[in-house]
């Protein structure tokens, strides 16, 4: 999927203002993740950043909490391990993070896969039916969401139907846990094959269309939720080995 390549930064080529983070760190020996934004820098000194006070943490952390810093970058996925220097609420929340001493880079493949476990709804599209509250039974199909990426996701059947083939044009109802529910998401069936005693399907998204997300919470479109959805695992599992 990626190659990893430590590196140590030369001084801001890394960073820009206004850069998405994804700071991950321990509260209550749970492992908690939050968005932030980078505001500035000082070279191998310190970041500073956006902090989530509304999240209620502020009390929990202190200085020299260890915490991870990640991105996404011109393809790659950007991090390095790090601490919390300082906190504070007033003026304004922000966080202060000690400057990296290596960074390491993943490199990603054009559309990275995550695993999923989430269950999925297709419905045909393609049956000559005058609308989708006419279709019968026989028209929608249960499945499980197996992978997902940025371009298309795979799922798994117990038993394929005939009109679930390569070629077909379905449309797909299904959970970004924690974002939002997706409904009337276009997709084209890539290929189909049995595995481990399943049926298998590969589909590729098509966006733009009819497709809907209901919001837990947070903003954009189908296609940028996806998104988020992808980059939130890989950045959980990100510097963890």
């Amino acid at each position: 999927m990626n190659d990893m390549v430590v590196s140590v930064p030369p001084a801001a080529s890394f960073l820009s203002v206004g850069l998405p983070l994804k700071i991950s760190l321990s509260l209550d020996q749970q492992k908690v993740m939050y968005g932030s934004t980078l505001l500035g820098w000082k070279d191998h000194a310190w970041l500073i950043c956006e902090w989530p006070l509304q999240l209620g943490h502020d009390q929990q952390v202190v200085g020299g909490t260890p915490c991870t810093v990640s991105y996404l970058h011109e393809g790659k996925l950007v991090g390095y391990r790090s601490e919390i220097r300082d906190l504070i609420s007033s003026p304004v929340p922000l966080l202060f993070i000690a400057y990296p001493k290596t960074v390491e880079e993943m490199h990603l493949r054009k559309h990275v896969r995550v695993s999923s476990n989430e269950p999925i709804l297709l419905m045909r599209t393609d049956g000559g039916h005058a609308s989708e509250s006419t279709l019968p039974t026989t028209d929608y199909f249960g499945g499980l969401l197996k992978d997902l990426s940025e371009g298309g996701c795979s799922v798994a059947l117990v038993q394929r139907p005939a009109w679930l083939r390569p070629g077909s044009t379905v449309r797909l109802e299904f959970e970004l846990p924690g974002l939002g529910h997706i409904t009337n998401l276009t997709g084209l069936v890539k290929n189909a094959d049995v595995r481990h005693g399943s049926e298998m399907i590969g589909i590729e998204f098509r966006f733009n269309e009819l497709e809907y997300i209901e919001y837990r919470g947070w903003g954009g479109s189908v296609r940028n939720a996806i998104e988020q959805c992808v980059f939130q695992k890989v950045s959980a599992s990100f510097l963890t080995s």
